[in-house]
């Protein structure tokens, strides 16, 4: 095992100041770019259909290696990266003519067919697979490529104020674990929900396998004397605690949602009495220097930013129930405007405006100019991360409904999942269909590369070889857990 300085590890990573949000959003601009592109060359020249080895690794390529690089050496490029990933899709949607026509033509319905006609209110969307895999797979990459010095310093976690790649990832990992959590909610009929002790019964069972994967991860990190920044979480805290006590305090929220019928309404009063506690009391100062005497001191920046993420998550219920229902079919006469509050992507472009319009309000000069902190979780970091998400998934729907716009027309439900397999990229489906499981492996190979490789005196193409080869791990794993037809639900 090579030895490494373990306080050179820690000070190569804190007291970072970030990058403008601006610079974050050009980078991420590349995950829609590589869905497009995939899109584009699944619907219009059939790439991926059949699943060839060579069609594989260009999925590989399109939605992990893009990622990859668009973090690292092509950060400073990020304008040019993003060029050279569209040139291709407009090339071949000027080239080739739309073959969706010939992709779902289908004979007409017998009586039989007929009855099984699509009636899921909750159909798999592959947008929202999409979104979601993507934003796991940029967690997974950047988890490990910020030990490395290809990685750009201020894509980093900051330490007190500024945003950053890494700060908007950890949010993004809440927020679309909210999106999702509301299908179970929006199954069942309005009057019809659990009682509170049956919520509450069903959460702790939820949370139970995240608490033991955060002690776990306390343990080992002690025991193996492995480099942390206490300013993140605090002593203990990690992560998967904060992700394990989600469940319960949500379970709690759905009584408040009796009272006050809007995630986003109880998202924004979270996030507010929050902020104004930090601000008209002695918390902020607390959370942010006090000495670390006894566990909740010692424990602070996650005890507490947990307020601001149980926000975040609140956020990403609100944007589920716009997203998951099934669109009903509209007259070809509806006005423009009816379209746009009715159609999934009117719902989903104007939530995306109101939440970046709430976000320039509290972070901008002319607003009320307050700064965001990841450590705090206070309510700029709420609203950036809710705009950033909410704009992402509304790409990913535009997406889909221009290079897949037959996609929910179909007469049966077998073709709609047909049709909707043949949407989805396998790649990202695979990361989306075990994604707190890919989560667990990325972060034990993390730790794995990071005591036995000195990551710091790395060069550029040692540091890529290594990436390269840990995100094609992450990635066989990911599929070969869908080969197996393994779920794995933690």
């Amino acid at each position: 095992m090579v030895e490494y300085d373990k306080q050179r590890k820690v000070d190569f990573v804190s007291g970072l100041t970030g990058s403008s949000v601006s610079d974050i959003n050009r980078v991420s601009l590349a995950l829609p770019l590589a869905i497009f592109l995939w899109s584009v060359l699944q619907s219009r020249l059939r790439v991926f259909s059949p699943y060839t080895p060579v069609a594989l690794l260009v999925d590989v390529l399109l939605n992990c290696g893009v990622v990859l690089f668009a973090i690292t050496i092509y950060a400073s490029s990020s304008w040019l990266f993003n060029l050279l990933l569209a040139l291709p899709a407009i090339v071949v949607l000027i080239t080739s003519p739309s073959s969706s026509h010939r992709q779902h033509v289908s004979k007409p319905p017998s009586s039989r067919n007929s009855k099984d006609a699509p009636s899921d209110p909750l159909p798999v969307k592959p947008f929202v697979t999409h979104y979601r895999a993507s934003m796991m797979v940029i967690t997974c990459v950047a988890i490990l490529a910020v030990d490395f010095r290809v990685f750009p310093r201020r894509f980093a976690k900051v330490e007190n104020w500024g945003t950053s790649l890494m700060d908007m990832g950890v949010g993004s990992f809440v927020y679309t674990a909210g999106v999702v959590s509301v299908r179970s909610l929006l199954k069942t009929r309005s009057g019809q929900r659990p009682p509170l002790s049956a919520r509450m019964v069903q959460s702790i069972r939820h949370s139970i396998p995240l608490l033991i994967l955060g002690i776990i991860r306390l343990l080992s990190v002690k025991g193996l004397d492995y480099a942390e920044h206490v300013t993140e979480y605090g002593v203990h805290w990690n992560f998967f605690f904060t992700l394990g006590f989600l469940p319960p305090f949500v379970a709690l929220f759905q009584s408040a949602f009796d009272y006050v019928p809007s995630y986003a309404v109880l998202s924004c009063a979270v996030a507010i009495i929050y902020q104004t506690t930090l601000d008209s009391t002695n918390l902020k100062a607390y959370i942010l220097t006090a000495p670390r005497t006894g566990l909740l001191s010692q424990n602070r920046e996650g005890v507490f930013s947990f307020v601001g993420y149980l926000a975040i998550f609140l956020a990403g219920q609100s944007l589920g129930t716009l997203t998951l229902p099934r669109q009903e079919p509209l007259p070809k006469d509806t006005p423009v405007t009816e379209v746009i509050r009715k159609s999934t992507l009117g719902r989903l472009v104007i939530s995306a405006c109101c939440w970046s319009f709430l976000s320039y309000i509290a972070i901008s000069y002319h607003g009320l100019g307050l700064s965001v902190s990841r450590r705090l979780a206070n309510l700029p970091y709420v609203l950036w991360v809710a705009s950033y998400n909410s704009a992402q998934i509304a790409a990913c729907c535009a997406i889909e409904r221009f290079c897949f716009p037959k996609l929910y027309s179909a007469r049966t439900h077998e073709e709609e999942i047909e049709r909707s397999r043949e949407a989805t990229s396998p790649v990202l489906a695979a990361f989306n269909r075990n994604g707190l499981a890919v989560f667990l492996v990325a972060n034990l190979l993390t730790g794995l590369v990071n005591l036995t490789i000195p990551t710091l005196d790395t060069t550029a193409l040692q540091s890529m070889g290594v990436l390269v080869g840990y995100i094609s791990i992450v990635s066989a794993v990911a599929l070969g857990l869908d080969k197996l037809d393994l779920s794995i639900k933690l």
